[in-house]
């Protein structure tokens, strides 16, 4: 399983409530914002490319870049 990390625009639980469903789509993943990091960092475990956890967010509003 692999490890994977992004700073984001998300900001608060309830963004993460809004990407809770399109990241629930992507299944074998364990993810978690710390939004206590000023860059707002998604973890993400799992078998999920890049491509598809940007993508997730993107389709729920918010970016996220990987670092």
């Amino acid at each position: 399983m692999k490890t994977q990390q992004f700073k984001t625009n998300v900001k608060c639980g309830a963004c993460v409530a809004a990407i809770t469903p399109e990241m629930e789509k992507m299944g074998k993943t364990v993810w978690k914002v710390d939004l206590t990091h000023p860059d707002r960092i998604l973890t993400v475990e799992g078998e999920a490319t890049e491509i598809e956890i940007s993508a997730a967010l993107e389709r729920s509003g918010y970016k996220a870049e990987k670092i």
